[in-house]
C-alpha cells in the first residue's frame, strides 16, 4: 500500500484506533526482524495485529479485538483452532519429552496414518516443513530418473527453495531472483498451467526432464484454478515418457478429502509433498510416494543396488510433539465428515458474500473451490457478474493480489472483526459456524461500504 492510499484514510484510522496494543508491538519488532516480521505474508501496512490467543474460527489480538479467521494458521488448521483432542494430546507429549533424539513409536503411527489415507504414499519420509519436502521431491527425481531438468507451472507456490523462487509472483520468463544460481534457473522450465498442449510439447522435446510439480488445484490453492483433466492428461504423459509427477500437497493434502487432491480426482502422483494439516498445526512436513523411488534415502538398498544414497538429516523430523498433533489430528479427519464441513461451510461463505456484491452493487466476486475462498476486486475494471464469475476465464488478472483495494479490503474487515489472508482470500475450517458465515458477510458488506465511500470502489 502506497504512502497516498494511507493517507487521509478513514479505513486506516479505524483500524489504528483499535489496535494501539499491535501498533506498538511492531515498531519493537521492526528493531529485531527485517520489516519487522517473520514471513513475508504477513506484511500488513500500517502494521500487522497481534495475535494473543485463538480458539475455534476465532482468535482476539492484544489490544482485545475478536476476529472470526480464515487465516487458518496458513491452511493448517483444518480442525480449527485449540481442538481439545489435539491439544491433550501436545500436553501428554510435552511430560514424556519434545525431543528425544531418537526414534519413537509415534512416528511409526503418524507414518501409518500417511500411508492408509494418502493413495500414492507406499512410503514415507518426514520433513520439518513443506518446502524442504518439495526439496527433497525434485533431488529424489533427479537421482531416481538420472536428468537435470525440472517443470514447474507458472504462479504455483512451492516453498523458497532456489528451485521455485521465481516465477511465482514476479520473473516469469524464468530469471533467477537475487541468490538463486543461473544455473539452477536454467534448468527449471515454467509451463503455462491452461495450455496442456504446450506443456505437452515442453515435455515431449526435451529428453532431460526429470520431474514435474504442480498444484494439483491450482496456483495457491486454487486462486488461479486449472482445469481437472490437466491431472489425468500429467498422469498419462509422464507415465509414457519416464517423468516422475509430483503433486504439492501441502495446502491440499487432508483438505481436499481425507486422501487429498489425489484422491478427490482419482489421480495418482509418483511423488507428494505433504505439510500444514499433517502436524496437527504444529511444524513439520513429508514427501511420500512410491517405494523405488523413495528408496534412493535407503541405507541398505543403496548398498545392496550399488548406488549412493541421497543424505537427509533433520533434527526436528518426525518431532515427537509434531508427531502428537499429527497422529490426533489425522485420525479425526480420517474417521470424521470435517472435510466436508468446512467445504460446506467455504461454499455458503461464498455465495452469501456474492449475494452482498449484487445488492451492494460491487463488480467484484467471491469464488474458490473446496474449503477456500478468494476476492476478485477487479483491478483492471472489467465487467463481473458475481453470481457466474469464472476465475479460469479471467486468468492471471485474479493473481493480481498486492493492489491498494484489496489491502484497505483487509484493513476494513479486520475493523469489522473479520481476519482474511492478503490475497485476499482465507480458509474456513470445520469449526466455521453458520453465525460466523453470516457475520462475515456483513462484515464484507460493512467493508466494501467503507471502500466506496474512500471512492476505492467504480461501478461496473
Amino acid at each position: 500500500m502506497t504512502t497516498s492510499i494511507l493517507t487521509n484514510s478513514q479505513v486506516v484510522t479505524a483500524y489504528q484506533a483499535k489496535t494501539a496494543g499491535s501498533a506498538a508491538l511492531a515498531q519493537e519488532a521492526g528493531a529485531v526482524f527485517p520489516s519487522g516480521i517473520t514471513h513475508d505474508s504477513r506484511r500488513t501496512l500500517p502494521y500487522a495485529i497481534y495475535v494473543d490467543r485463538a480458539a475455534a474460527g476465532r482468535k482476539w489480538d492484544v489490544d482485545g479485538n475478536e476476529y472470526i479467521d480464515y487465516y487458518g494458521g496458513h491452511g493448517a488448521l483444518l480442525l480449527g483452532h485449540g481442538r481439545p483432542e489435539v491439544a491433550e494430546a501436545l500436553q501428554a507429549q510435552a511430560l514424556r519429552g519434545t525431543h528425544f533424539g531418537a526414534c519413537h513409536a509415534p512416528e511409526i503411527t503418524w507414518g501409518n496414518l500417511v500411508r492408509d489415507m494418502i493413495p500414492s504414499a507406499e512410503t514415507v519420509r518426514f520433513t520439518s516443513s513443506g518446502t524442504e519436502a518439495n526439496l527433497m521431491a525434485l533431488r529424489l527425481a533427479r537421482a531416481h530418473t538420472g536428468r537435470a531438468k525440472v517443470v514447474r507451472f507458472t504462479s504455483h507456490f512451492h516453498g523458497w527453495h532456489d528451485h521455485v523462487a521465481f516465477g511465482v509472483s514476479n520473473h516469469f520468463d524464468g530469471t533467477p531472483t537475487p541468490g538463486v544460481l543461473a544455473d539452477i534457473a536454467a534448468n527449471t522450465i515454467l509451463a503455462p498451467s491452461d495450455d496442456i498442449a504446450e506443456t505437452r510439447r515442453i515435455l515431449e522435446s526435451d529428453n532431460d526432464i526429470a520431474a514435474i510439480i504442480l498444484e494439483p488445484t491450482g496456483a495457491s490453492f486454487g486462486q488461479l484454478p486449472i482445469d481437472p483433466d490437466l491431472l489425468s492428461e500429467l498422469r498419462e504423459l509422464t507415465t509414457r515418457l519416464g517423468i516422475v509427477l509430483i503433486f504439492d500437497e501441502v495446502v491440499t493434502g487432508f483438505r481436499v478429502s481425507r486422501g487429498g487432491a489425489q484422491a478427490h480426482f482419482g489421480v495418482t502422483p509418483d511423488l507428494t509433498s505433504l505439510a500444514k494439516i499433517l502436524a496437527g498445526g504444529l511444524p513439520g512436513g513429508a514427501i511420500v510416494g512410491r517405494a523405488d523411488i523413495l528408496e534412493h534415502l535407503d541405507f541398505d538398498i543403496a548398498a545392496e543396488k550399488g548406488f549412493e544414497k541421497i543424505g537427509h538429516q533433520g533434527t526436528y523430523n518426525a518431532n515427537p510433539m509434531s508427531a502428537a498433533a499429527g497422529i490426533a489430528a489425522l485420525s479425526i479427519i480420517n474417521s470424521s465428515d470435517a472435510n466436508a464441513q468446512a467445504t460446506t461451510q467455504a461454499g455458503k461463505l461464498r455465495q452469501l458474500c456474492n449475494n452482498v456484491f449484487v445488492e451492494e452493487g460491487v463488480p467484484w466476486a467471491s469464488y474458490g473451490e473446496f474449503s477456500g475462498f478468494y476476492f476478485f476486486v477487479n483491478p483492471d475494471g472489467i465487467q463481473v457478474d458475481p453470481l457466474n464469475f469464472d476465475a479460469r476465464a479471467v486468468g492471471h488478472s485474479v493473481l493480481k493480489v498486492k493492489s491498494p483495494v484489496a489491502e484497505k479490503l483487509r484493513l476494513a474487515l479486520m475493523v469489522h472483526g473479520v481476519d482474511i489472508a492478503g490475497k485476499p482470500g482465507g480458509i474456513v475450517s470445520s469449526s466455521h459456524t453458520d453465525a460466523d458465515i453470516e457475520q462475515t458477510a456483513e462484515a464484507v458488506r460493512a467493508a466494501t461500504r467503507m471502500l466506496r465511500a474512500e471512492g476505492d470502489i467504480k461501478p461496473n
